[in-house]
């Protein structure tokens, strides 16, 4: 999501003339776009803040002026006391406002050139309109991917999470409006769309007559967009998986056999503390009706060690569902105090030498899940959608149906460009394989060439 923002505020700067720089020691102008998921990610925003304050004062010195502004979550939660915080700070704006942006770079700009001491633009607030109703449209020349917002905000209130504080409540974009977008990024080259949202399956965009429309049948309407190859969605909560997007996993080719569906925990004490809306059983109920859908189906997930009250045998319940599951990716996090949110104000509080011993645990089983997944592709073939370049001469690099970083050997035209791979070797993070030619037998082509001689 902040990687689509930023886009995005590049985009409605360009007019005033600004362009990407290489680094801050350079730039007119410092976005620090921020998340307010884990307190560490907080901490590094001030951290980050006083090197940039050293080298505003130090352009300032050469007579050149550096404006910093604080975008994302962490803005829009901390607001008039960042500004406190570090009052050379120039504009401080919320993950809903960056639309506004030219206007606060002008005000920014008013506010240095008339010599006084200014505290800074603060736009922190939920305005009424949407942003999406004042942005261009995305384009993108080069990429072949691309990240396309369609649902911010959450509803769910989940007791260890700040983001219904700093996104808002639930919105969806129009269906009229995610189609036009999507067609521009296809008609600049893209080939592969992720759509996004803080529970992206919640999407009840309407459609022109006013209906309102679920993610499956949206992935549909996309599917229709011609060049568009793949489709891929997230981040999902299970309590908004519904029949109708299941049964899109069954029925449209381009939705990628790959889906990112947080859990957080295997345990329903530990899950109705979270209050996630579900338990161990519906989640996997969910996950069996998914592969009815699309038996190839793999699955990615969220998890939460050591939440207010985790004991010993919640944790192993966690396993327990993980090694019920099999992912083939997973993301896992000691729990982080959020202030302002319930959890942070519970009892029981885990000790942080527990959370070690069990994130370690959790994340060696992961892991073991993750290589025997790669692993599981060594000696097969699958389609991939090349990207860029790699760091090697000659090679390229893409995606699998599942995701997977793949390097292949292939002429740099190839980017953008679907094959047919043949994967060679596994590592943890990546897969490597060679060309298979159109209408080459299944097999290892290098060992069949050798056979032929």
């Amino acid at each position: 999501m902040n990687v689509y923002d930023s886009a995005r505020m590049a985009e409605v700067l360009a007019p005033l003339g600004y362009a990407p720089g290489d680094g801050p020691e350079d730039a007119d102008m410092v976005i620090l776009n921020t998340c307010h998921i884990r307190e560490k990610a907080s901490d590094k925003v001030y951290s980050e803040l006083g090197r940039l304050r050293d080298i505003k004062d130090q352009r300032a010195a050469e007579g050149q002026q550096t404006v910093i502004a604080v975008a994302g979550c962490v803005a829009q939660a901390e607001g008039e006391e960042m500004l406190r915080r570090a009052p050379y700070v120039d504009i401080v704006l919320g993950p809903q406002t960056y639309h506004r942006l030219p206007e606060m770079v002008a005000r920014a700009h008013r506010a240095s050139q008339s010599g006084m001491r200014h505290s800074g633009v603060l736009e922190t607030d939920f305005p009424l309109e949407s942003k999406f109703d004042h942005l261009p449209l995305q384009r993108q020349e080069n990429g072949v991917s691309a990240f396309l917002s369609i649902q911010e905000g959450c509803d769910k209130f989940c007791t260890f999470c700040v983001v219904p504080y700093t996104r808002g409540a639930e919105f969806s974009r129009p269906v009229a409006q995610v189609v036009q977008e999507a067609e521009a990024l296809v008609a600049g080259g893209v080939r592969e769309l992720t759509l996004l949202g803080q529970n992206v399956n919640a999407y009840h965009g309407t459609d022109t007559a006013g209906r309102e429309t679920g993610l499956g049948s949206l992935a549909r309407r996309l599917s229709e967009i011609d060049g568009l190859m793949r489709i891929r969605y997230t981040t999902s909560h299970p309590r908004d998986v519904d029949e109708d997007l299941i049964a899109a996993h069954g029925e449209v080719p381009a939705l990628m056999p790959y889906l990112h569906l947080p859990v957080q925990s295997g345990s329903d004490r530990i899950l109705e503390a979270m209050n996630r809306g579900h338990d161990a059983e519906s989640y996997l109920r969910t996950i069996e009706r998914l592969r009815s859908a699309r038996p190839d189906l793999a699955f990615s997930c969220d998890f939460i060690v050591g939440f207010p009250g985790e004991s010993d045998s919640d944790f192993e319940a966690t396993l327990d569902l993980i090694r019920t599951v099999e992912y083939a990716q997973a993301y896992s996090f000691k729990y982080s105090s959020r202030p302002g949110t319930p959890a942070a104000g519970m009892p029981r509080q885990v000790p942080e030498e527990v959370k070690d011993e069990r994130l370690a645990r959790l994340q060696a089983l992961l892991m073991e899940q993750m290589t025997t997944f790669n692993e599981a592709s060594r000696g097969t073939t699958c389609e991939v959608l090349f990207e860029r370049t790699g760091r090697h001469e000659g090679q390229l690099v893409g995606r699998s149906p599942y995701n997977q970083a793949v390097h292949v050997e292939a002429p740099a035209h190839a980017v953008g460009d679907m094959a047919t791979v043949f994967i060679e070797t596994c590592k943890p993070h990546s897969l490597a394989g060679c060309l298979r030619e159109e209408g080459q037998p299944k097999g290892d082509p290098r060992e069949e060439e050798r056979l032929s001689a």
